[in-house]
């Protein structure tokens, strides 16, 4: 199947060209987006002479760093226009191993068809390197509250190494997407689980950033922490309305079974 996959970056010229060559010489019949953010530290630019040296690699230019999440929208545009049938996340900073990639777009190929393939650090087999036990209680604490507030049966919601089927990412309404930071990947999870698309994880092996600085922080995880919640009091909002006119139904189904009894008894 036809594979793209979509690399958003700022500031990671250190970190870009080891992530170029992992991805091509892993999945080399794959092509390679950069979604370049107008990286001050020359990003762009790199990708751009990659591109013109190698057709497999192309270039996306945005005006403006506005979140992982736009970044991702646009890079899914253009993936959809050009008719790409596999639409894979990758992050350029050296945490994702191109190896595991090529595992990632096996299982999409499968006959079972998932809609979304999730690279998990959670689930049997899945593993981290370089993470001290707070950042692990962390990301674990956070998957097992998503799970708690939205129902998704996801191990690893927050992954952001991942591929999407482009029927499925069709199939749902993008501009609903409302997370900018990390939310992004727990918002599109939700998204497809809720299209009724089959979600599947395999594990992976995440190491922590090669070079550069994290883009992770505090205002981040706040909004994670605040998109979800309100996902989530709205879905039981919803499931406790539907509960009630369920047992309103039934009362008034036993009063009028009650009252043709009592006609008939007459």
């Amino acid at each position: 199947m036809k594979a793209v996959v979509v690399i958003p970056t700022y500031n990671e010229i250190d970190n870009l060209p080891g992530a170029l060559d992992g991805v091509r010489d892993a999945v080399p019949q794959a092509d390679i987006l950069v979604v370049d953010d107008n990286s001050p530290d020359g990003t762009g630019s790199l990708a751009d002479s990659r591109a013109l040296a190698d057709t497999h690699i192309h270039v996306l230019h945005r005006e403006e760093k506005n979140g992982l999440g736009p970044a991702y929208l646009a890079g899914f545009s253009w993936a959809l226009a050009q008719g790409y049938e596999l639409i894979c996340e990758m992050d350029a900073d050296g945490s994702h191993r191109p190896q595991d990639l090529a595992l990632l777009i096996q299982r999409a190929e499968m006959a079972d068809v998932p809609d979304l393939v999730i690279g998990s650090r959670w689930v049997s087999g899945g593993a981290t390197v370089g993470w001290d036990g707070r950042r692990v209680a962390l990301s674990r604490g956070g998957n097992l509250y998503i799970n708690a507030m939205l129902g998704l049966r996801v191990r690893d919601a927050t992954a952001g190494f991942r591929v999407y089927r482009a029927d499925a990412l069709r199939r749902l309404n993008l501009g609903a997407v409302e997370a900018h930071g990390y939310g992004f990947q727990v918002n599109m999870t939700k998204l497809v689980a809720e299209s009724g698309g089959r979600i599947v994880e395999i594990p992976i092996t995440f190491r922590e950033r090669e070079a550069g600085q994290s883009k992770l922080s505090g205002g981040i995880f706040s909004e994670e922490l605040a998109l979800v919640t309100k996902w989530g009091v709205s879905k039981r909002g919803t499931q406790l309305a539907g509960l009630a006119v369920s047992a309103g139904e039934q009362v008034r189904g036993t009063y009028r079974r009650a009252r043709t009894r009592q006609k008939r008894s007459r």
